[in-house]
């Protein structure tokens, strides 16, 4: 990772943790994703973008597997999306096949932005929910 991309990563990581994700867990309406912390073992919320189809829900990370919930997912993929305030279990996968840009274009316009203007290592995440 170039000395700019490992500086945006820190910047952005640093406002998510500090800003952004307290207030966002919050919201009603925002979709979070609980993991298990991997060192911990205490379930992590972070709130993210995304979108259901059908019994899957579509993710984009910004920072691949720099991303504290995707290390989390690779140790331990069994995790909760909260919709609509409602929590689903499920099993999450990484797609490092997917074309992260392309699908960032099939879910929701804002946090794709986002995405696209902060990440610097984008992956895909799928999550087959149980219900």
């Amino acid at each position: 990772m170039s000395r700019y991309h490992e500086i945006k990563h820190r910047v952005a990581t640093t406002f998510q943790r500090h800003v952004g994700n307290p207030i966002l867990v919050r919201l009603p309406n925002q979709p979070v994703l609980e993991t298990t912390g991997r060192k911990s073992g205490v379930p992590r919320q972070t709130p993210i973008g995304g979108r259901r189809v059908g019994r899957e829900f579509w993710i984009v990370s910004e920072f691949g597997e720099k991303s504290q919930y995707v290390r989390n997912i690779q140790a331990d993929p069994r995790v909760r999306v909260r919709l609509k305030g409602r929590w689903h279990t499920g099993t999450a996968h990484l797609l490092p096949g997917d074309d992260p840009r392309v699908r960032l274009k099939a879910l929701p316009r804002l946090n794709s932005a986002a995405v696209r203007a902060i990440g610097t290592d984008l992956l895909t995440i799928r999550v087959d929910l149980d219900d």
